[in-house]
């Protein structure tokens, strides 16, 4: 194994994250779910009512959906001042993903993209979705306005979050979030990028 990536790997692990080799196993009791969330400025507001009255009127019958993959293309584009794309403050907010990984949710897959995460955890039963979204924005929109020397809203209010269907769409959503640097032509290959689970899951 390469030397740089067993370090990587050997760091992650010793931040409390443990990849089940090439895919983490899916069960079907508290249900995996796909979150997407983003930074304040990364979709102007008049942009998204423009859409919305768009689908509104053509009577579209998979509003969110097509909406939701209307923004993830937008944001892929690197709209807005990108805070994200700060080291300092994507390691916040990746160091936050990973410090409640097996105490609050069982962490899958993540990426942190310029202007906003994609991520892929099973909550615990005793936690509830909204209140582990609304407890890591909370941290990491007050450590990453001291380390940009700024104040105001960081992340937008609302996210995106899907419910994993079976084993075919975790593992798709796997291969969604963590090739989305790709796709946005950030880097090469998914693993190129240092805030993302695809840097240290074992080779297939």
């Amino acid at each position: 194994m390469n030397p740089i990536k067993a370090t990587l790997r050997k760091e992650l692990r010793d931040a409390g994250w443990h990849s089940r080799g090439y895919l983490p196993h899916f069960d079907g009791g508290e249900i995996a779910q796909t979150i997407t969330f983003r930074l304040a400025d990364s979709l102007p507001q008049t942009v998204l009512q423009i859409w919305k009255r768009e689908l509104e009127r053509a009577a579209h019958h998979n509003l969110d959906s097509v909406l939701r993959k209307r923004i993830e293309r937008y944001l892929d584009q690197g709209y807005g001042n990108c805070s994200l794309r700060n080291h300092r403050v994507a390691t916040i907010v990746q160091d936050s993903l990973l410090h409640f990984d097996g105490e609050r949710y069982r962490l899958s897959a993540w990426v942190v993209m310029p202007n906003h995460v994609h991520v892929l955890l099973t909550p615990f039963a005793s936690c509830s979705l909204s209140q582990i979204i609304k407890d890591m924005k909370s941290f990491t929109s007050h450590e990453a306005n001291k380390v940009l020397g700024r104040r105001g809203q960081f992340w937008m209010e609302d996210y995106f979050h899907r419910y994993v269907r079976n084993r075919t769409h975790f593992a798709s959503a796997i291969t969604y979030i963590e090739n989305n640097p790709v796709k946005a032509r950030l880097c090469a290959n998914p693993e190129d990028l240092p805030f993302s689970s695809a840097r240290f899951r074992e080779p297939a």
